[in-house]
């Protein structure tokens, strides 16, 4: 029979050993800490001379309209001071429920206790309140520039975030109750996470945001069957192996981004497109680029469309002995897409027959929720780190699009991994898109200065390989997916950019769901719907009033368009021939092996 002091000395031989833990833990927290190296400004607290517009246009404010302000602190005083004489009152009458909760509801505050509890509720709602302050003040002020005015309120919106009660272990309910429950094992289990975490990225924070032992490319993740027939310095070309007896005279090719790998489009066989269509009968190629390391640091545009794309192109025409293939391009490969295809008309050369684009912008005009990064502070501090180490590391990309959804990809798994002790997930779409590549550092800056921040595409042309580009000199017949909550291809841009080129036959298709789930979107799930509407004109908005919605997947519509520009069944290719011979099994080296770079 087990007596209190017993229980009271177990309980303390538990502290003691947590408390032996985190002075251990702590002792690597600061090894780590001590290696990192110093920050760059221009990336680390950039928009400088935005707060300084907003400085002055608030100050503006104050002098030209001070009764607005007036109106906006008085209905935040009411507020806050309102809800404080609530909370007292229930108290002093002895009420264990707090003022009832009319506001609406956010998931942050999922648990019980932020509702039940007085002082949870006190503090969330104070936070709300704040927030709701700030965000008026924000966008009411006037003077600024839209595009200042939206950079204001993305960064606003972050430190707002940052501030959340749920960040902090003293107003977070669920991490204290989890801390007492475990005896203080969740928080010695959450530094142990937050260490391993800085010592992977060496000193620097990247939240995990998938269990890294639960996927092995290749094993369980990565597995559609295919053969490298070919490789050089920028890719290995992976053929997959036919799954019927006839396939389409008319090869494809994919050309997925660089940013990552190319297996988002194989993460498993119930949501490969890769293993789908080659279901559907097409020869299929997918370029699996390299992860460049420093040595790299002089490759451009320009070597992509050369090494890259036109290499890739006539590889698949002499192995299969054809004289055209059509081409899939996915974000930024898209868009160099475009620059092929411009390059091509230029030259008259016809190998590609048509041109499939995913969530792809070539019109920067407007650079919808990512355009927040394309300003000279952000690009100046980009190119001062791609000068110091030739490339630009994932680490930066991978951040930078995490903090443009905050809550969900970096506060929300900081707190079950740092407070919660928990392991992360063993999510196959996380541990995708944790699994970054360097990015080269002249081709880094050629895409942000020429591409997003000047826009040459549409307005003088681009200038590559000795011609003038422009989205008029695309004339192969076109079909675009976009996706409607898309936060870094916005759809509306992708349209207007599409709607710019010179070919006659254009399709746009409007998935729903953001940049990944909306074309990651297998017809077995039945999960997200899609947008059809005849042609490409006009405005985006009235493109979809006047669109058909239709349940589930783009794939089955999108493989009639393909198919009837695929000529007719002839027997199913295998991997390799005489010139091609295969080098190794799908999914090759460049998809797994390391690039040790210092950071």
């Amino acid at each position: 029979m087990t007596t209190d002091h017993q229980d009271a000395g177990g309980e303390l031989d538990q502290m003691t050993e947590n408390l032996a833990k985190v002075e251990a833990l702590a002792q690597r927290l600061a090894a780590v800490l001590s290696k990192k190296k110093a920050a760059n400004p221009s990336l680390e607290r950039p928009g400088h001379d935005l707060f300084v517009k907003a400085g002055a246009a608030y100050l503006n404010e104050m002098v030209q309209n001070p009764a607005k302000l007036f109106e906006h602190q008085v209905s935040y005083w009411g507020k806050a001071l309102t809800h404080y004489v609530e909370a007292q009152q229930a108290l002093t009458q002895g009420m264990i429920e707090p003022p009832k909760d009319i506001g609406p509801k956010d998931r942050r505050f999922s648990n019980p206790m932020w509702d039940t509890n007085p002082y949870f509720n006190f503090v969330k709602q104070q936070y709300l309140f704040n927030t709701e302050a700030i965000e008026t003040a924000v966008s009411d002020m006037d003077g600024l520039e839209d595009k200042d005015r939206q950079r204001l309120e993305y960064f606003t919106r972050q430190i707002v975030d940052m501030l959340a009660p749920t960040n902090f272990l003293a107003t977070n309910p669920e991490a204290l109750s989890r801390a007492i429950e475990t005896e203080g094992q969740s928080l010695v289990d959450g530094l142990e996470n937050l260490v391993r975490d800085l010592e992977a990225n060496e000193g620097d924070l990247l939240v995990s945001l998938a269990d890294k032992k639960a996927f092995k490319v290749g094993e369980n993740i990565a597995t559609s069957e295919g053969s490298v027939v070919f490789r050089n310095r920028m890719f290995e070309l992976i053929q997959f192996s036919p799954k019927t007896e006839t396939v389409h005279k008319t090869p494809l090719i994919i050309f997925p981004p660089w940013i990552n790998k190319f297996y988002i489009l194989d993460l498993k066989p119930q949501n490969s497109m890769i293993k789908w269509i080659v279901e559907q009968g097409y020869t299929l190629f997918v370029v699996s680029w390299v992860n460049p390391d420093s040595s790299y640091s002089d490759v451009g545009l320009d070597t992509y469309v050369t090494d890259g794309y036109i290499r890739a192109i006539e590889e698949v025409k002499k192995i299969t002995n054809e004289p055209q293939v059509n081409a899939v391009g996915y974000c930024v490969a898209g868009t160099v897409l475009s620059l092929t295809l411009a390059y091509f008309k230029k030259k008259g050369d016809k190998s590609i027959k048509s041109a499939t684009f995913f969530t792809t912008m070539t019109d920067f005009k407007d650079q919808g929720e990512f355009g927040v990064f394309l300003e000279d502070d952000f690009v100046d501090g980009i190119e001062a780190q791609i000068e110091a180490d030739g490339v630009l590391k994932s680490y930066f990309m991978s951040r930078t699009f995490s903090f443009l959804r905050s809550n969900d990809l970096v506060y929300g798994p900081a707190i079950k991994s740092y407070m919660l002790g928990e392991t992360p997930p063993a999510f196959d779409l996380l541990f995708w898109n944790g699994d970054g590549t360097n990015l080269p550092g002249r081709m880094t800056m050629e895409y942000l200065r020429d591409l997003c921040q000047q826009n040459q595409l549409v307005n003088e042309g681009y200038e590559l390989l000795g011609e003038n580009l422009t989205l008029k000199d695309i004339t192969v017949p076109i079909c675009a997916i976009a996706c409607e909550t898309d936060h870094i291809a916005a759809w509306k841009s992708s349209f207007n950019g599409i709607k710019q080129f010179g070919s006659k036959s254009k399709k746009f298709i409007l998935s729903e769901s953001g940049h990944i789930a909306g074309i990651v979107n297998p017809p077995s799930k039945k999960k997200y719907g899609h947008y059809l509407n005849d042609g490409v004109s006009g405005d985006p908005d009235d493109w979809k009033a006047g669109a058909s919605f239709n349940e589930g997947s783009w794939w089955p519509h999108w493989s009639e368009w393909l198919a009837a520009r695929s000529g007719k069944q002839v027997l199913a290719r295998i991997p390799g021939d005489s010139t091609n011979k295969v080098l190794c099994a799908a999914p090759g080296t460049y998809v797994v092996t390391p690039q040790n770079i210092e950071k």
